[in-house]
């Protein structure tokens, strides 16, 4: 896939972006430890015919973090990018921890909005099970710290992929790491690999664990957008109460719970049903 990273200053701030493909196009909101780089699940909306627009997200890439002092004002900066890039509307996926700022773009601009997915995300306030871990994470994904930690899993992804995949994998699912292995396609070996390749938390992920934690109650219960919503029953990252919260609250909203490995909902058996569904639900809206 050929893709074109830019980036463009507004109010004297700068937000990266990526854009793969032709066609109608798609705002994607990566997740947590991601950047305009992400690849996961691209390459079949790409072969669908659509493109895809991926904002490094405040404090990601090279994007300012001062950009993620508010949804509010990241928000505006993803508006003034489709300004930037004389594009009305469009179809917009939020996944994981980029949920809230996809809950918000599809509430407050609603006629810019034309379908809205949430992959895996993040629908309501965050609540850390244990203080210890959130300690541990906040320490190990600390900016100046995080580059070391994640240099380190990409060199032990390229020296051992078998050992870095069952070190890691357990991570984002509830199921035990043999069936984890079970469930894994020839090609998840390739994406894992460069997944771990390009991760960096940079201030990114500390701007994220301040946002998820506000309710977004209110911009849920006013979104009129066709919206879908995925999300695997053996999630260990975002539970699947969050999927069920926003159903619960997004009138337009259909749930589809699927039966793949874990968080990363584009890895696995049933990797083909999560795209079907998508890409489905995306041709149903399209021009």
């Amino acid at each position: 896939m050929e893709r074109g990273v830019a980036s463009f200053t507004y109010e004297d701030l700068t937000l990266e972006y990526s854009i793969t493909g032709e066609g109608e196009p798609i705002l994607y909101l990566h997740g947590g430890h991601s950047n305009c780089l992400e690849q996961l699940g691209l390459e079949e909306l790409v072969e669908q015919g659509y493109s895809v627009i991926i904002p490094s997200r405040a404090g990601y890439g090279h994007t300012s973090k001062r950009i993620g002092k508010s949804l509010e004002t990241a928000c505006s900066f993803y508006i003034e990018l489709l300004n930037e890039l004389h594009i009305e509307r469009v179809h917009v996926i939020a996944a994981s921890t980029g949920g809230p700022s996809g809950i918000y773009l599809a509430s407050h601009y609603p006629e810019r909005v034309k379908t809205f997915t949430l992959q895996g995300a993040v629908t309501k306030p965050w609540k850390e099970s244990r203080k210890r871990d959130a300690l541990i994470s906040r320490f190990l994904f600390y900016p100046y710290v995080e580059k070391f930690v994640w240099k380190g899993v990409s060199s032990l992804a390229r020296f051992s992929p078998d050992i870095a995949f069952k070190t890691i994998a357990p991570i984002y699912s509830k199921l035990p790491y043999e069936e984890i292995k079970a469930r894994t396609l020839s090609r998840d070996w390739y994406l894992f690999d460069r997944m771990t390749e390009f991760q960096r938390s940079r201030h990114g992920f500390l701007i994220d664990m301040n946002q998820i934690r506000r309710s977004l109650e209110e911009e849920l219960d006013s979104i009129q957008a066709p919206t879908l919503i995925v999300h695997s029953v053996n999630d260990a990252i975002v539970p699947l109460e969050h999927a069920e919260y926003a159903k619960g609250h997004i009138q337009t909203a259909r749930l589809c719970c699927l039966n793949t490995w874990g968080h990363l909902l584009s890895l696995g058996k049933g990797s083909e049903e999560h795209n079907n569904e998508v890409i489905g639900f995306l041709n149903q809206h399209s021009a």
